[in-house]
C-alpha cells in the first residue's frame, strides 16, 4: 500500500475520511460535507448511534453531490487525548475498515480537534504511520486466493495544509515501519526456510543500510569457549551463529559507549531431549522473536540516521533432539567461565543469552544493555498476551521503558527481582542450574540471566506473550507483531540520542 501526502480536496473520488470528536463534534471538513449533503452525515450518526468515540468508524454511501463513492466518519475521541498514538491508531483503524472493502484509494483529511496536543503536520505524519503499520501483510507463500479475500486498498492519501512538511515529519516514522516489517517478516518465516545459517545471511544484508555486520560461526564460537550456546545447537544439523550488528551514528570511530540490544534467536524449538508436546509446537518457529526485534531495530536506527552508537547481538540456534543433543544432567561451561547444570533442555533461550550478554559487555562496554526473548511460558500465565514482562536492575531504565511502552502501545510490566529467587537456581554440582522449579519460572529465568550481567544498567524483556497474535488491533494485523521495535526506538530517541 502506497502512502502519500496532498493538500485537502473534498472533490476527491477516493473514499473520503473525515473526523468526528467525542460527543459528535464534526471537524471543519465534515461540517462542510454535512452542509453539502443537507445534513446526511448528522442523520447517519444519529441513527447509527455514532458519537466520535476513538477507534470507531461509520461508513456511509456518499449522497448526491459528493464525488467520492463513500464517506467514512472516523472517531477522534476526546480532543485532549488526540495525541501521536491516537493519530496512528486512527490511520490503522481506517485501513482495517477499508482494506478489503473494494475501495482502491482512501483520502483522510487530517484535522486535530481543538485542544489536541498535535498540530496538523505531526498528526498527518502519525496517521500515515498507523496506516502503514496496519496495512502490513505476509503473503509470501500464498499461491491462490479468492478475489474477495485480496486487499483492494492500494493507496492511502493523507490530506493536510503542508504536505511537504508532513513528508519530512513522516520520514523517521517510515524508517520505523520498515524496521517493524523486517521483524514481522522474520518472525513469520517457517523454520525450514529460516535456519540459523540462512538467518545469518539475511542479517548480513543489513550492510546495505550502512550497518557493520560480523557473523561468528560455530567453529569460532567453540574456539572462544561459548559452551552454553554451542550446547543448545548440539542436536541440530545447523551450527550455532552469533551475529553482531553495529551502528556508529555518534561518530564512525565508535569511541562513544554504545547502547546494546541482545536477542534470542532460536529458529525452531522442539525442546530438545526435554521435548515439547506436539500440540502448538508449530508456533515455535517464532521462538526467534527477540532476535527479530534486534534486527528490525538496527535497520530502523540506520535508516533514520539515529545519533548514537548502538550494537545489536543475536544468538542463532536450532534446538533439536538427536543422538548428539545435550541431555538433562549435562554440565556446560559458559563463555563467562561459569558452569551450568542442564536440568531441562527446553530452558535453552537463557543459555543462548548467557553467552551473548557476557560477550557484549566484555567487547563493547555498553552504557546500557537490553535483551529480548520469547523466554518463558510462565510470563504468559502472569501477564497474558498484552504486556511484556520487564526485569531490570536499574530504576531509571525501568521507568524509561515503562514510559516508552505506554507512549507506543507496547506496554511492559515491572516484575520482581528479589534475591530469594536466586537461591532457586543453585546447583549441587555446578555454579547454577538452568531451571528453578515450577513456581516463578519467568523470575528465575531472569535471575539466571542476571548472573551474566556485570553491573551495567540492564533490562530483560520476556516477550513470549506478545510476539505473535491471533487477533488484529489498530496497529497490528494477525501474525507477527514486531513488538519491541517501536518501544526501543522510542526509548532511544527520548533518552540516548545526542546525549
Amino acid at each position: 500500500m502506497k502512502v502519500d501526502f496532498v493538500k485537502p480536496d473534498l472533490a476527491t473520488s477516493a473514499a473520503l475520511v473525515v473526523g468526528v470528536a467525542a460527543g459528535g463534534a464534526l471537524s471543519a471538513s465534515a461540517s462542510r460535507l454535512d452542509d453539502a449533503t443537507r445534513g446526511a452525515l448528522k442523520r447517519s450518526m444519529k441513527h447509527a448511534r455514532f458519537d466520535g468515540e476513538s477507534g470507531k468508524v461509520l461508513s456511509i454511501l456518499a449522497p448526491h453531490g459528493v464525488r467520492a463513492g463513500r464517506i467514512v466518519l472516523a472517531g477522534l475521541g476526546r480532543p485532549k487525548n488526540f495525541d501521536a498514538l491516537a493519530a496512528s491508531r486512527l490511520g490503522g483503524v481506517v485501513v482495517a475498515h477499508l482494506q478489503n472493502s473494494g475501495e482502491r484509494r482512501a483520502a483522510v483529511i487530517v484535522e486535530p480537534p481543538k485542544h489536541s496536543p498535535l498540530d496538523r503536520t505531526t498528526a498527518a505524519a502519525h496517521v500515515a504511520h498507523g496506516a502503514r503499520l496496519r496495512g502490513y501483510r505476509f503473503d509470501k507463500y500464498r499461491t491462490k486466493r479468492r478475489k474477495a479475500d485480496q486487499p483492494s486498498l492500494g493507496r492511502f492519501t493523507v490530506m493536510c495544509p503542508e504536505p511537504g512538511k508532513a513528508r519530512v515529519a513522516h520520514a523517521p516514522l517510515d524508517a520505523l515501519a520498515d524496521g517493524v516489517f523486517l521483524t514481522r517478516d522474520l518472525v513469520s518465516e517457517p523454520a525450514n526456510v529460516l535456519t540459523p545459517p540462512v538467518y545469518a545471511n539475511e542479517i548480513r544484508k543489513l550492510t546495505n543500510d550502512g550497518l557493520d555486520v560480523e557473523v561468528l560461526d560455530g567453529e569460532r564460537l567453540a574456539d572462544m569457549g561459548m559452551g552454553a550456546i554451542i550446547g543448545v545447537a548440539a542436536g541440530s544439523q545447523h551450527d550455532a551463529h552469533l551475529a553482531v550488528v553495529r551502528w556508529n551514528g555518534a561518530g564512525r570511530d565508535g569511541s562513544e559507549a554504545p547502547v546494546a540490544i541482545v536477542g534470542k534467536g532460536v529458529t525452531f524449538d522442539t525442546g530438545g531431549i526435554s521435548i515439547k508436546p506436539s500440540s502448538g509446537m508449530e508456533d515455535m518457529k517464532w521462538d526467534m522473536g527477540g532476535s527479530g526485534v534486534v534486527v528490525g531495530l538496527m535497520r530502523t536506527l540506520a535508516r533514520r540516521k539515529a545519533r548514537l552508537n548502538a550494537v545489536g547481538v543475536v544468538g542463532l540456534v536450532e534446538n533439536m533432539p538427536s543422538g548428539t543433543a545435550q541431555r538433562p544432567g549435562d554440565v556446560v561451561r559458559s563463555y563467562s567461565g561459569q558452569t551450568i547444570e542442564i536440568l531441562n533442555t527446553d530452558a535453552e533461550g537463557r543459555l543462548v543469552l548467557a553467552d551473548a550478554l557476557w560477550y557484549v559487555q566484555e567487547r563493547f562496554k555498553p552504557r546500557a544493555m537490553i535483551d529480548l526473548a520469547t523466554l518463558t511460558g510462565a510470563i504468559i500465565v502472569s501477564l497474558g498476551k498484552y504486556q511484556a514482562g520487564m526485569f531490570c536492575n536499574d530504576r531509571r531504565l525501568s521507568k524509561r521503558l515503562v514510559a516508552a511502552g505506554q507512549a507506543v502501545a507496547e506496554p511492559v510490566w515491572p516484575m520482581p527481582m528479589d534475591d530469594h529467587y536466586d537461591t532457586l537456581i543453585k546447583s549441587d554440582i555446578a555454579d547454577m542450574k538452568n531451571i528453578g522449579g515450577r513456581g516463578g519460572g519467568s523470575v528465575t529465568a531472569a535471575k539466571f540471566l542476571e548472573r551474566f550481567v556485570n553491573g551495567v544498567p540492564w533490562a530483560h524483556l520476556d516477550i513470549a506473550g506478545v510476539t505473535w497474535t491471533g487477533e488484529s488491533s489498530p496497529l497490528v494485523p494477525k501474525g507477527g507483531t514486531g513488538f519491541g521495535v517501536r518501544l526501543l526506538d522510542h526509548l532511544i530517541a527520548a533518552h540516548y540520542e545526542g546525549k
